[in-house]
């Protein structure tokens, strides 16, 4: 294949090709074919953005349809039909079922430009500054967002100091910690260095982190500990969102009520980007124009986020994502699991992590996503020193192909061990 183009043009910030070193062509459902006629099945699945696979026919319809009449491409924040069919779709099919009462708001469409908004507006109501994040965290590469993010590479890249967030250690970090007791001290001993924050930001699924579910009763805590203290309590769904985990919204398992949630990657429906920002309506004190962007009216993505709505409900998508998550599961305990003792399973719904950082030296996880790209497999790595490999496919995925990717990683995985203990 020629790379050449790419590698003499493209900057040395090019990532992802680095590890899946094909030409891409053409994509359906969940494989994709490059352009010398392979065929890969998709665990990676766009970093989440495509949970309705490549080229939904139901999406792709009314996008054509769309750009077909001519429809407004481009409207800023205009009214246009395209957004007010979103958003009384969204009201009535996704917010009210729930009783969530949020106001809409239409940022650039990227997650760390949702993350930034969700700051700015969480100082404004506040007047403080600092904001409490997790360990472990990702939250975008913009500053606001990048001083979140926890990992070293990401944050070295910012060039300057990143500050006003104070890190707390996530809760699977030292399991005799009582990590909400602790967030409590800080903020109530007057010796404790930290000022009060203005948010608490987290993810419940901490995805680039490693793929740690956080424990029901945990997020329950500390929504009532933000209750208590007046801190809002803001909710990543950025990547765990719209699905994932079995359920729209990823923290409607703890029955908690954010005070702000931030929603991109699959919220566009078709891999179109579009990035929006939930709150309570008591906290819509922005100016007119205070956030505002070139591109936070995309128009062909209301379409396709209105069209994935439906879809998602006429399919039942989110209970079959939940029978998926138990397919995934018990392959993953079953057949991958006792390859090695020290392999750790981690998930819930589509996103599952498998970690080898107890399994081999640094670097063994990369050497099974290796294997896998060689058996026509795109997947993906998270966590510290990446050690995790991150199993996220589509969830519209048909049973037969997700149990062939599963067999894939299975056969990766023991071809990997055998190297590492010199049995190959």
């Amino acid at each position: 294949m020629a790379f050449e183009v790419f590698e003499t043009y493209e900057s040395e910030v090019r990532s992802y090709c680095r590890k899946f070193t094909s030409v891409f062509q053409t994509a359906k459902g969940s494989k994709l074919w490059d352009e010398e006629g392979r065929e890969y099945i998709d665990f990676f699945n766009g970093a989440g953005a495509l949970s309705y696979g490549h080229n939904n026919d139901y999406i792709k319809e009314r996008l054509i349809d769309y750009l077909q009449k001519d429809g407004i491409i481009h409207g800023m924040d205009m009214y246009t039909g395209a957004k007010r069919d979103f958003i009384e779709y969204f009201q009535e099919s996704m917010l009210k079922p729930r009783d969530l009462n949020y106001k809409i708001m239409f940022t650039g469409p990227t997650g760390t430009n949702a993350i930034e908004s969700a700051l700015k507006l969480a100082r404004k109501v506040t007047g403080r500054t600092n904001i409490f994040a997790m360990m472990g965290a990702f939250h975008g590469m913009t500053m606001g967002a990048l001083a979140l993010t926890t990992d070293m590479s990401s944050r070295k890249g910012a060039g300057v100091p990143l500050h006003d967030v104070t890190h707390i250690p996530a809760p699977y970090m030292f399991p005799e910690l009582d990590t909400v007791a602790y967030m409590e001290r800080l903020i109530t001993d007057d010796h404790s260095g930290v000022e009060k924050p203005a948010a608490l930001v987290l993810e419940t699924v901490q995805a680039e982190g490693g793929i740690y579910v956080f424990d029901i009763e945990w997020l329950q805590r500390v929504a009532a500990f933000c209750k208590k203290y007046e801190i809002l309590l803001i909710v990543d769904d950025i990547q765990v969102g719209c699905g994932r985990t079995g359920t729209f919204f990823s923290f409607e398992r703890a029955g908690i009520k954010p005070d702000m949630v931030a929603l991109s990657k699959s919220i566009g429906g078709y891999g179109l980007p579009m990035a929006i920002l939930l709150f309570s309506p008591e906290l819509d004190i922005w100016k007119p124009g205070e956030h505002n962007g070139t591109f936070r009216g995309n128009q062909l993505a209301f379409v396709a986020a209105k069209a994935a709505l439906e879809f998602a409900k006429e399919t039942n998508l989110y209970d079959n994502v939940k029978k998926k998550g138990e397919i995934i599961k018990n392959f993953l305990e079953n057949e991958v699991k006792p390859l090695d003792e020290n392999i750790e399973i981690r998930g819930m719904g589509c996103i599952w992590g498998i970690d080898f950082g107890k399994v081999g030296p640094v670097g063994t996880s990369r050497k099974v996503l290796d294997e896998c790209f060689k058996n026509n497999m795109l997947i993906e790595l998270a966590g510290r020193d990446d050690c995790v490999l991150k199993p996220m496919p589509a969830l519209t995925i048909p049973e037969d192909e997700l149990l062939k990717g599963l067999e894939i990683i299975k056969k990766s995985t023991q071809k990997v061990l055998a190297q590492l203990h010199g049995q190959e």
